[in-house]
């Protein structure tokens, strides 16, 4: 670091003394001396411009001001300031001048003001460099080129070296928006206190079954919406700069003098299981759109799981690789969004021509649309392309078995006949090894032998360079290399509980582990493509980034295409994913939705973060630092001092020496890369550059082992290793286990969606996946995954929304219970209060305004609009009028008696028109789930008409009663309203079964209405009025 030199030896040498200056962001170079005037020309500064400057220098090994010199080099490397330059005077008046010039900062001070108040495009990471723990490199020294102070070839360059940069950003909501929406929550949590103390001391004694009853609803709301709204105070946005992790993995340096990638591997998971319900076509689509991401081709690794053992979906899977190898650089070379290219030519609101700039794009692009037609139609045709081949070796098959018994008896055939099973055959005419269409022991669902095909090898490490082909494109100059594609299918034998998806998840770990052992993977659904091509890089980028070594999982939003307009019954699910997800990556992240995901292998393992965490206090208050283990569970302590811990690795990842070999490889290359000094945990730079070894028959014969259905038997495979087995929402509990292990997890929502997906649309369907979920959260509520259980690593309020998760389906009880109550109002004539006094008008004025305003601040700050906000609010009384409360039944029969309930379809009807892109819509599929919302929709609509009736024949007619009934009546038909147009279906044409349940309800609500209120008992019967709140 240059000083100012001393007066005396200034005049012994003619070296000009060195200047210091600044930099502004325009360009301008300002002096930073009191004494000593710059000119340089050009420059407008005005010459008391220095007075509003101060030189931020740091007290670096370099620079001591005040004091001597260190000798010799210091931690950071030789100075490029030779001895000369500095002062001698350790203590005097240069000293003290010295001091006077500089405005030094204390490196401990945690000064984080640039960190907070730098969040716009013109982040000074200058500033932040000094600010925080960051080296200090020469900055704002300037010298003139003559002079030679700093000895030969010195330049103003030398002195710009780019400093350290983050490679993700947090930007917090503005205070405008989240301090008011804070005030709000505490405002209307006061609200609620008083309102429900008022009610509880202001009971109905004209009705007090029916004041108990809405008591206790509402006293279940109030808890029900402060689980909802405490995790949503501190919600959060992230960014990421993707040009700085080029610049970090992938530009040549002293440790990289090719330029290599230093990006760690990545391996990516497809699961299927029926190719019936999950087309090939779409399958295959996925698997291009993964396959022709922009990320380091022989970093990349891609793996389908079919649990179903189709060979439907292994030969589409080799005729997806084979349509790949044009794909894939036809994609690179005019790169193309999105990706898959179904999504890509079905686009018909975007001109493809649009960007573009080769002359021969619209060549190319008709072309490979021509083969993607093609591909299509071979894929279409690939069942009966089987079926022939089959029937074609079967019937060979049976004539030479005949002729073998005849050659046996004599050339005659016995009685009896001869004993043929029809087998499945591939195209190289063997048998094939998975389920067969005429299943046999062995060839079925559920007995199969474990199959492994390696469909793409593993690439080479450096690029190769496509060449002009008259029969395909012009690829010259673009790489044409492709990912390693494998198909898996594990091993399945009756007797073994292979645990459905989680099962066949663990099992893929395992032989990725083997084949490719990246050290990240990415969870795809077989309908959920790439539809952002950089999106692997934009999760990498907070892995990567300082502090991701305790990062489990990226969890990335689901956007989902083929949607109605209207999106009737909530399919986007925008308040969730844009909402409280986001809100929850403020505290200790968001919650696995079990596709699109990106996982830290070795968090997977069972292992603990590097650095944890643990929360004290009431509310959690109070942070300690765990001390750190290496064990699996915080249970391990409970295990004997001697035991080490690798010796139990067998026991708990299973009975293979390359596996358990295979996790420390995982661990070094997932950790960050250590090119500074607060980066903890680091890797060394240039330690992924060397080139993947190829496969060779002794690893994948060890891939095929490790998927055997007995590897897992005396295991922690499924209870503490890998995806969780026990729930039918196994992504949520996976991801609890590892936020209550102290990791955290980040939401990483893209300016383009990252992945895009299919989403019911159809009624029927749309409440049994509810039916699905909720089913999951009653069985963690139940289960030892139940947040109350959670230990000090989980925050406080990150423990309140996991509550919440298992809770909420209890909810539709007392919401069942609080729908019908504006409807016995009206049949009885009574309500909820004894009156309608001041205090209770007030209290519904205040609480319905305040919950106004923060649901209008909760949409500012999400970004989801209010017709997204009212659709979600209809869909949560629908699914919990339906959905939630058979679940509820389901699991508390499950847990009581042990039994097994499931609501399956009963009755289907055939789509009016196939070729209506929402066809599917109007489809009326007859379902159990809907009884109990029809019932209060029914049951609402005859206690108006009733209570009508009454009031126009009474005597004394109170109308203000009927209103205040009709009115909350009505609110409840409105949430109703997108369940009623599901149940009428296209052209409002309602199915048979409708009008016989209406009756069945309208006749029995009207014979128990009779036997309560027989007309001539109760018809002139005065009763007290009052107002009814939902």
């Amino acid at each position: 670091m240059a000083t100012p030199t001393s007066p005396k030896k200034s005049s012994s040498s003619n070296k000009p003394p060195v200047k210091f200056t600044r930099r502004t962001s325009s360009g301008r170079v300002l002096s930073l001396s009191r004494d000593d005037d710059l000119d340089i020309s050009g420059d407008s500064a005005g010459p008391n411009d220095y007075l509003n400057y101060t030189v931020m220098m740091p007290p670096t090994p370099d620079n001591q001001p005040g004091g001597d010199k260190p000798d010799g080099p210091g931690p950071y490397g030789q100075s490029r300031l030779s001895g000369d330059q500095w002062g001698q005077g350790g203590g005097g008046g240069k000293g003290g001048k010295l001091d006077r010039r500089m405005s030094l900062m204390d490196s401990n001070n945690n000064n984080k003001s640039m960190l907070l108040r730098s969040q716009t495009q013109d982040f000074d990471h200058n500033r932040w460099l000094f600010e925080t723990k960051g080296k200090y490199g020469i900055g704002n020294a300037f010298w003139s080129p003559d002079d030679d102070t700093c000895g030969a070839g010195m330049s103003m360059s030398d002195f710009m070296d780019k400093p350290w940069k983050p490679l993700t950003r947090k930007v917090s909501v503005p205070g405008g928006i989240l301090s008011p929406y804070r005030v709000l929550i505490v405002i209307r949590l006061v609200i609620l206190f008083f309102f429900l103390g008022w009610r509880i001391q202001n009971p109905n004694n004209d009705a007090i079954w029916l004041w108990v009853m809405s008591i206790i609803c509402e006293l279940w709301f109030a808890f029900s919406w402060v689980l909802d709204i405490l995790p949503k105070l501190n919600p959060v946005n992230r960014s990421t700069d993707l040009q700085a992790l080029k610049e970090k993995f992938e530009t040549p340096s002293p440790s990289n003098p090719k330029g290599r990638s230093d990006l760690p591997g990545v391996d990516v998971f497809i699961s299927t299981a029926d190719p019936e319900k999950e087309p090939p076509l779409v399958t295959a689509n996925t698997i291009l759109s993964v396959m022709a991401c922009e990320y380091p081709v022989e970093k990349l690794s891609i793996y389908i799981s079919d649990d179903g053992g189709a060979i439907l979906t292994f030969e589409a899977m080799a005729e997806a690789v084979v349509f790949a190898e044009v794909w894939i650089p036809f994609c690179r070379k005019h790169n193309i969004e999105p990706r898959n290219p179904d999504s890509y030519f079905s686009q018909k609101s975007r001109d493809p021509t649009k960007g573009k700039k080769r002359p021969d794009f619209v060549k190319d692009r008709r072309w490979i649309k021509r083969e993607y037609d093609e591909f299509k139609v071979r894929i279409n045709g690939l069942p009966e392309v089987i079926r022939k081949r089959c029937d074609m070796y079967n019937s060979k098959e049976e004539m030479k078995e005949k002729k073998e018994v005849k050659e046996k008896n004599g050339g005659q055939l016995p009685p009896e006949g001869v004993k043929f099973d029809k087998a499945t055959w591939m195209a190289d005419g063997t048998h094939w090894p998975g389920t067969w269409y005429n299943p046999i022991a062995d060839h079925k669902k559920g007995d199969h032998a474990g199959i492994l095909q390696i469909m793409s090898k593993v690439p080479d490490v450096d690029p190769v360079l496509g060449h002009q082909d008259e029969k395909k494109l012009d690829f010259t100059g673009i790489d044409t290399r492709i990912p390693l594609f494998a198909y898996l299918s594990r091993e399945k034998r009756p007797g073994y509980d292979h645990n459905k998806k989680a099962g066949a998840m663990n099992a893929t770990v395992r032989a990725s582990a083997i084949l490719s052992n990246g050290p990240f993977i990415l969870n795809l659904d077989c309908d959920h493509y790439v539809y952002n091509c950089m999106a692997i890089r934009e999760g990498i980028c907070f892995m990567m980034d300082r502090g991701g070594d305790r990062i489990c999982y990226i969890q990335f939003p689901q956007r989902f295409e083929g949607i109605d307009p209207s999106d009737r019954y909530a399919n986007h699910n925008t308040v969730f994913f844009d909402g409280n997800m986001r809100a929850l990556d403020g505290l200790q992240g968001p919650v696995y939705v079990g596709t699109g995901c990106m996982f830290r292998r070795y968090a997977l393992y069972g292992f603990h973060p590097p650095r944890v965490i643990e929360y004290t206090g009431i509310i959690g208050q109070n942070k300690n630092k765990a001390p750190n283990t290496n064990q699996m569970e915080d249970d391990a302590e409970t295990q004997p001092l001697t035991d080490h811990p690798d010796l139990s690795l067998p026991k708990r990842f299973g009975n293979s020496t390359m596996f358990t070999d295979s996790i420390a490889v995982a661990e070094f290359q997932g950790r960050p890369l250590a090119d500074h000094i607060s980066v903890k945990n680091g890797r060394p730079p240039g330690a992924l550059l060397a080139a993947r070894p190829p496969l060779d028959a002794p690893t994948v014969a060890e891939a095929i082992a490790v998927i055997a259905c007995w590897f897992e038997d005396k295991t922690e495979w499924g209870d503490r290793v890998g995806w969780i087995y026990g729930s039918v929402t196994e992504d949520v509990v996976t991801g609890y286990r590892m936020h209550n292990r102290g990791w955290r997890s980040i939401y990483c929502i893209t300016k383009r969606d990252a992945f895009r997906g299919s989403a019911p649309i159809n009624l029927t369907d749309r409440l049994h996946q509810i039916l699905r979920w909720a089913t999951g959260s009653v069985e963690i509520f139940f289960s030892r995954n139940n947040a109350f259980l959670a230990c000090n690593r989980l925050k406080f309020l990150q423990r309140i929304a996991y509550i919440n998760v298992g809770v909420y389906p209890f909810t539709s009880i007392f919401l069942v219970v609080y729908c019908f109550l504006p409807a016995l109002c009206l049949f009885t004539g009574k309500f909820i209060v004894q009156n309608l006094s001041i205090a209770f008008l007030l209290y519904l004025f205040m609480i319905t305004i305040t919950l106004m305003l923060i649901s209008l601040l909760e949409v500012k700050w999400s970004g989801i609009g209010l017709e997204e906000y009212w659709r979600n609010e209809q869909f949560w009384l629908i699914g919990g009028s339906s959905a939630h409360l058979a679940a509820v039944i389901q699991g508390l029969l499950k847990v009581i008696a042990g039994i097994e309930i499931s609501f399956t379809l009963t009755t289907k009807s055939a789509a009016e028109e196939d070729t209506d892109m929402f066809a599917d819509l109007y489809l009326v599929k007859w379902t159990s789930l809907f009884i109990m919302p029809l019932t209060i929709m029914i049951v609402n609509l005859s206690a108006i008409v009733i209570g009508a009736s009454r009031t126009i024949y009474s005597e004394i007619p109170e109308w203000n009663k009927l209103f205040g009934g009709v009115f909350f009546s009505f609110w409840v038909l409105a949430h109703l309203y997108p369940f009623a147009k599901g149940l009428m279906g296209k052209r409002g044409r309602v199915p048979t079964i409708v009008y016989i349940w209406a009756g069945l309800v309208s006749i029995t609500v009207s014979l128990l209405w009779v036997t309560i209120s027989p007309p001539g008992g109760g018809g002139n019967t005065s009763v007290s009025g009052g107002a009814l709140k939902i």
